[in-house]
């Protein structure tokens, strides 16, 4: 089913608000979250649109879990954040995703919940695409 008013169903200009995508895995799309106060922020949606894991299968679920957590080596890989945190809302977008945010010890919000959007750091076209290259290289 595709909700003609979700972001990640539609994409296009309601996407480009906040993300780019970067690629399509077995069960979700991944995205850069273009706000980045932490580098390396991405959002992994589901491809089907759900409100809620529940609704998937176990191997669905299972699937996605793998998606998300092939996501996190490669972001790991690529920036050597010293966590990466984890975020799953949808009070009023009711499409499964996660934030997959890396947190560094001696930048912004170390040992607190990172904001859904600080609007602190934006970047270039050149700069977004070397993360979205870097991120890429270690899905691999």
């Amino acid at each position: 089913m595709i909700d003609k008013n979700c972001a990640y169903c539609v994409e296009g200009e309601l996407v480009d608000k906040f993300g780019i995508k970067i690629c399509e895995l077995e069960t979700s799309k991944v995205y850069l979250f273009k706000e980045q106060s932490h580098k390396g922020r991405v959002i992994v949606a589901h491809k089907k649109h759900i409100g809620d894991m529940t609704v998937l299968s176990s191997d669905e679920r299972a699937a996605y879990f793998e998606d998300i957590s092939k996501v996190s080596k490669a972001l790991q890989s690529a920036f050597k954040p010293n966590k990466v945190n984890y975020g799953a809302y949808g009070d009023t977008g009711c499409h499964l995703h996660f934030h997959l945010v890396p947190k560094y010890s001696d930048e912004f919000e170390w040992g607190t919940t990172f904001a859904m959007n600080p609007d602190r750091i934006t970047l270039t076209e050149d700069e977004y695409q070397e993360l979205i290259n870097q991120i890429k290289e270690n899905l691999k």
